[in-house]
């Protein structure tokens, strides 16, 4: 199912509100695991003392972005694009599925006030549902896939013995396909400014309403130490 324009999100999800499968779909965006930290310590520093940065895609970019924007340590949280070239990081193209890229949130954090483990922890926990392959919730394509586009080889040794880990502990009713692939952070792109903290900014738009509030409830109710209440905006910094 390809994410539609705004209007046609809110027309998909009153017919969704009518079917059978709803329940479903509400039951998968609410999905949140209670998982164990890395049992390596998720320093991975690729940057200065104290800022680093990791590209992460799990679904739907609104609602990543919402909950590191909502992360203590977290500098920085952008909607974008991972994956494919420069010139066809763009929406409508990326919607299409045959881009090659991702949607993706580039986080940035002071790695002296949060780990990248606990970055990944959370990603894994609470942001989005990893053995999901290309999809989540109702959104269905290679552009919503799980990814991690690590900076360096440190990170990407951390994310993969972190799956390891958590698939042998068995915390996921199947296993994880979050797919770890390198990218240098150049190859980012922003999203366009409307996508840029749009669940801030529209709490109470059909699809944040019911597929990112639940996220962030989870978040603030599993790692209370780590929420920040006020999130951290794009647009307005």
């Amino acid at each position: 199912m390809k994410k539609l324009t705004l209007p046609g999100k809110a027309l998909l999800l009153s017919l969704l509100l009518a079917g059978a499968g709803w329940s479903n779909l509400v039951a998968a965006a609410e999905s949140a695991f209670k998982i164990p930290a890395p049992a390596s310590v998720g320093v991975a520093t690729t940057g200065s003392a104290n800022s680093d940065t990791v590209v992460l895609a799990g679904g739907c970019f609104w609602g990543v972005q919402a909950i590191f924007q909502h992360t203590l340590g977290v500098t920085s949280a952008v909607s974008g694009y991972a994956g494919g070239s420069k010139e066809n990081a763009h929406y409508d193209l990326v919607g299409s599925g045959t881009t090659g890229h991702a949607e993706a949130v580039k986080v940035t954090f002071d790695p002296r006030k949060i780990s990248y483990g606990k970055i990944l922890q959370i990603y894994f926990s609470v942001a989005h549902d990893p053995t999901q392959l290309n999809r989540q919730g109702p959104d269905s394509g290679s552009q919503y896939r799980s990814a991690i586009f690590y900076q360096s080889e440190q990170q990407k040794k951390i994310a993969a013995d972190y799956i390891a880990q958590l698939d042998a502990a068995k915390v996921y009713p199947a296993r994880i396909v979050t797919q770890l692939n390198a990218l240098p952070v150049t190859a980012f792109y922003a999203a366009e400014d409307y996508h840029q903290d749009f669940a801030t900014l529209h709490p109470q738009q059909g699809y944040i309403a019911r597929f990112d509030l639940p996220k962030l409830e989870n978040f603030k109710q599993m790692f209370p130490a780590d929420y920040r209440a006020t999130a951290l905006t794009v647009m307005r910094n």
